[in-house]
């Protein structure tokens, strides 16, 4: 057989095509970017923060002479790019080989394998790191050890790490915090508005809101505050609007203003995407519609195979519809559920003669005279009496 001339079979849509995902980023946002468009998903990117340039952070030029100055006993390094920022800043600075002559001198622990590659390639040798990459494992042995005393500097990643200090604060320790890559709020706010603006909107604008740092959350809700939509973004994030976490402490934020989170198992940016790809077609609305399979995503519908972008305001009047699928919904029901369609029910008939036309195939919603509209749900499925 003459393999040229059969036809290609189509392309399946990704797990998130047809849905919208804002991403908060700052730091690799490129990279979560790119994993999200891969899987088909329309990304809105808004940054929540920006770094401040090492270069310039007076902070952090302080607690690294502070260090040189009067040595730590303990150094605790916390993430591998922020602790090859740290030495980068010091070069810079003059004092890099200071530094690392203090750091030599001193008990260091790194929290994992990556960590302790950063260390080791700053030409240095960890004194013990955990496997598990977790905080709370370095915390457990430096509390079993004993603390009291003891002078110890924990290098931040742009979060502040405030159980962890206050816990070796508690056990006598002097804490100095060494704040790498710290944060502030973007330059540019607009596009963080403009997200905000989706999520108050809720369902069929945004359909998730990745977090990959606490302050990104935190800058997020800020700044719904400082615009006096504080609560239509609580109640967007508390509704149909997913917020997918990196981890427990990016989600503390959130979930101290009632937000329900969702987090991978690994806290890292290919689990969270993974973590969506199942949540987001979780939530959508499957319907067996006139004999196809209906999926009501975000922005789009998944007929059968072949992913169907909608406008707004057709799928304002699907979602209305499938609400009570197989069951008439009159037209002055369908008018209010259209974004500023006013009171001619007009504009119903032509969203829904637009409506018909995305989905490709007009027998899925049927008119019924002088009453309105309805799906038409596949027998067996609905209950036909009271339509």
């Amino acid at each position: 057989m003459d393999d040229r001339h059969t036809a290609a079979a189509p392309a399946t849509p990704g797990p998130l095509a047809g849905f919208t995902v804002g991403v908060t980023a700052a730091r690799r946002a490129d990279e979560l970017i790119a994993l999200l468009r891969r899987r088909g998903a329309t990304v809105v990117h808004a940054p929540a923060l920006r770094i401040v340039p090492l270069a310039d952070d007076s902070e952090l030029l302080a607690a690294t002479k502070e260090l040189i100055g009067c040595a730590p006993d303990t150094v605790v390094a916390t993430t591998a790019i922020g602790f090859r920022g740290w030495i980068e800043a010091a070069d810079g600075w003059g004092i890099g080989e200071e530094l690392l002559t203090r750091l030599r001198a001193t008990e260091l622990l790194a929290r994992g394998p990556k960590v302790k590659g950063a260390v080791r390639a700053a030409g240095l040798v960890e004194t013990w790191s955990p496997q598990s990459e977790s905080l709370a494992e370095v915390l457990d042995r430096m509390l079993a050890g004993g603390v009291a005393g003891r002078r110890i500097a924990l290098q931040l990643h742009g979060e502040p790490l405030p159980g962890f200090v206050e816990a070796l604060r508690a056990g006598g320790a002097e804490v100095v915090v060494v704040p790498v890559y710290r944060w502030m709020a973007p330059e540019d706010l607009a596009p963080m508005d403009r997200l905000l603006d989706a999520v108050a909107a809720g369902v069929g604008t945004i359909d998730a809101v990745s977090f990959t740092s606490a302050p990104a959350a935190a800058s997020l809700l800020a700044r719904a505050e400082e615009r006096g939509m504080g609560e239509a973004v609580l109640a967007g994030l508390r509704g149909d609007v997913l917020s997918a976490c990196v981890g427990p402490v990016t989600a503390l934020p959130l979930q101290a203003r009632g937000v329900d989170t969702v987090q991978p198992e690994r806290f890292r940016l290919g689990p969270l995407v993974q973590l969506l790809c199942q949540e987001l077609p979780g939530r959508a609305r499957v319907l067996p519609v006139a004999g196809h399979r209906v999926e009501i995503r975000g922005h789009a519908v998944l007929v059968d195979t072949e992913l169907r972008p909608v406008p707004p305001a057709g799928m304002a009047l699907l979602r209305a519809l499938a609400r009570r699928p197989g069951w008439v919904v009159g037209r002055a029901e369908l008018l209010r559920a259209l974004p500023g369609a006013g009171r001619d029910e007009h504009a119903v008939e032509t969203a829904m003669a637009r409506l018909r036309g995305a989905l490709g195939a007009a027998n899925l919603i049927q008119t019924v005279v002088k009453r309105g509209y309805r799906l038409a749900l596949d027998a067996g499925d609905c209950s036909p009496a009271h339509r």
